[in-house]
């Protein structure tokens, strides 16, 4: 781990420096793939998190949640 995060320090001046130079389409290109890498990660740890939370029973009493909020709308 500790690595890592010496390689980092030395990686991010030099992402920085190249982000500068790069002209607007590379960087709208940057962009759109970070994102990407972003919604990956976030979709892979809201899964996991989920899995877990349906083994545990967390999600038993969904349906029935869902259902007494719907009436609750209805009424409302």
């Amino acid at each position: 781990m500790e690595a890592t995060v010496l390689e980092a320090q030395k990686l991010r001046p030099e992402l920085i420096q190249r982000i500068e130079a790069m002209d607007d389409e590379s960087l709208l290109l940057l962009h759109h793939l970070l994102l990407h890498v972003e919604k990956e990660r976030l979709w892979h740890e809201l899964a996991t998190e989920a899995e877990a939370d349906r083994r545990s029973g967390k999600l038993d009493r969904l349906p029935d949640i869902i259902r007494e909020a719907r009436l609750e709308l209805r009424k409302g």
